[in-house]
């Protein structure tokens, strides 16, 4: 069972409740409520009911969430056959309305062995958003990016969260005579009465606010646009009215001469708009009026709002330019970015992992009587490990171990920030003619590539390819979000575009690099890849047969 609980926060005659207003009228009410039911949807055979204060005397409706009333002293009662299917009882408040990925929720939940787990929806948290990441001197320290939505412990709020979830075999020990208290400290105190575990999470979701002005129109404008609507009434439309977009009418609505109603919009009954007016993303009241050339745009128009507004013909009714916005709205991401998706039995995700895992097993087996030959000669000319585990990220920025043959002294990372003023490349990388730290073990190594073969382990484990952008640190990934979002939706790879067609000109390495990964992503295929192995391999060979 799923349970939507409008809390009586504000005094019964306040109009000034946005939320209540949303509820009475006719037909916003509709819009709402439907909404609410399919934004908070955990699971579509559960039932849905919305609970309402008593005196606020909402009847149900033959479509949509039933409505039940309830007393706040005595709480919501419950009846046993409601919640006995199902793994969980869910408690949202009707104030909030959400949005996330609900069986990703699910999964989340399933890994929770609490009873009660407290849920708050966080939009920073959702895939493709940015963290900036400070110092606790709030000193700048980078930028993270998620590419995935996310979850996180949190603490418990103060008041009722976004969304409740109880176990059903722990619900009967919450109930008083029945009843679910709305009291949310006493609800916490009989949690710990009974010895309930608790916990609360922080997910990845969209949120609006439903007792503002900007959180009703951005979730209204949403639910209408996910619709499907019937046209006004002809006969109360002017010739010469223009209407655009989603645009909901009760009855009796009548729309003078050249006015204009850009939508998503809602005219409730008995709503007049004069001539030449024009009404934009707005919600208007029952039995109001616009007047001739009035102006009006991103507003809930109450009946009390009426009363108190100033504004004479042709003015302007306190626009509130940004205040809706589209990019909020239910399962819409407004995303331009270089990071790229293929499907499931693409080349770029199930063909070119099958050529990896060939080719690096073929590699690592022709190179396998090499490996202790390059151990002995590391640790014969120089102290320290054999390998070298560079902390890289890969696809969707996870980070891995890059392996190579330690060509360096031990340190040489601290080393490398010393001598970053003699380096003879431009962006992050450093790259020095002669550099003191490379033994001569490591010189030959890498004038031959050797140091890279331990890479196409990377390659069998999955966190690399044998062709890709270059691997690097989540440090130089913060420079360029969109070079980074090209070359973070792949994996990296040993070899790329960028290492057989950079030049090395002077000051732009760095460009090169950016423009060569970007354009790899871009014109990923089959035939790039084998282009960039052939022109891989020669060079491989010729840069051998020059180091004897």
């Amino acid at each position: 069972m799923e349970l939507i609980v409008v809390h009586n926060n504000n005094e019964p005659s306040d109009d000034s409740c946005l939320l209540r207003f949303a509820l009475s009228t006719e037909p916003v009410a509709s819009v709402v409520l439907n909404g609410l039911a399919a934004g908070c949807r955990f699971g579509s055979r559960k039932k849905t009911y919305i609970a309402v204060p008593a005196k606020w005397c909402l009847k149900s409706r033959r479509e949509g969430p039933a409505i039940i009333h309830y007393e706040k002293a005595r709480g919501i009662c419950c009846r046993r056959t409601e919640y006995a299917e199902g793994r969980w009882f869910v408690i949202s408040n009707a104030r909030f309305a959400t949005n996330t990925r609900w069986r990703w929720l699910q999964d989340v939940l399933n890994l929770v062995t609490d009873d009660v787990v407290v849920v708050n929806m966080s939009p920073t948290l959702q895939a493709y958003r940015e963290k900036v990441r400070i110092t606790p001197d709030s000193k700048l320290v980078g930028f993270r990016r998620w590419y995935f939505d996310t979850a996180q412990p949190s603490e418990i709020p103060p008041d009722w969260p976004h969304h409740l979830f109880i176990k059903t075999n722990a619900l009967k020990k919450l109930l008083v005579d029945g009843a679910v208290n709305l009291d949310f400290e006493k609800f916490l105190s009989r949690c710990r009465d009974n010895s309930l575990t608790l916990n609360c999470l922080e997910v990845a979701g969209g949120v609006w606010d439903l007792e503002t002005e900007k959180g009703l129109l951005c979730f209204l404008g949403a639910v209408l646009n996910s619709k499907r609507l019937p046209g006004p009434n002809k006969k109360t439309v002017a010739e010469n009215a223009r209407l655009f977009g989603k645009i909901l009418t009760g009855k009796n609505v009548r729309i003078g001469r050249n006015a204009v109603i850009s939508g998503p919009a809602i005219l409730s009954d008995n709503v007049e708009i004069g001539n030449g007016a024009v009404v934009r993303n707005s919600i208007i009241a029952p039995g109001l009026s616009i007047r001739k050339e009035q102006f009006l745009q991103n507003r809930v128009l109450t009946k009390d709002y009426q009363k108190n507004q100033q504004s004479g013909p042709g003015g302007e009714c306190n626009p509130m330019t940004t205040l809706y916005e589209t990019k909020d709205s239910f399962d819409v991401r407004d995303v331009k970015s270089a990071f790229r998706n293929w499907g499931v039995f693409s080349y770029v995700t199930f063909f070119k992992r099958i050529f990896d895992i060939i080719g690096a097993s073929v590699v690592l087996l022709f190179f396998a009587p090499v490996f202790p030959v390059v151990a002995l000669a590391i640790k014969l000319t120089s102290p320290g490990p054999v390998f070298y585990k560079a902390r890289r990220q890969g696809m969707h920025g996870r980070q891995f171990n890059c392996l190579k043959f330690r060509s360096m002294a031990v340190g040489a990372e601290e080393i490398q920030e010393r001598l970053r003023v003699v380096s003879q490349v431009d962006g992050p990388q450093f790259k020095m003619e002669k550099d003191p730290r490379v033994s001569a073990v490591g010189q030959f190594l890498r004038n031959t590539y050797l140091d890279e073969i331990p890479q196409f382990i990377n390659v069998l484990l999955g966190q690399m390819s044998i062709v890709g952008p270059r691997p690097s640190p989540e440090k130089e990934n913060s420079l360029c979000p969109r070079w980074r979002d090209a070359r973070l939706s792949v994996r990296p790879g040993i070899t790329g575009l960028w290492q057989i067609c950079r030049t090395r000109a002077e000051s732009k390495d760095f460009q090169e690099w950016l423009h060569y990964d970007t354009e790899y992503v871009r014109n990923l295929s089959v035939w790039l890849d084998l282009w960039v192995c052939w022109k891989t391999a020669s060079k491989l060979v010729n840069n051998f047969i020059d180091q004897f």
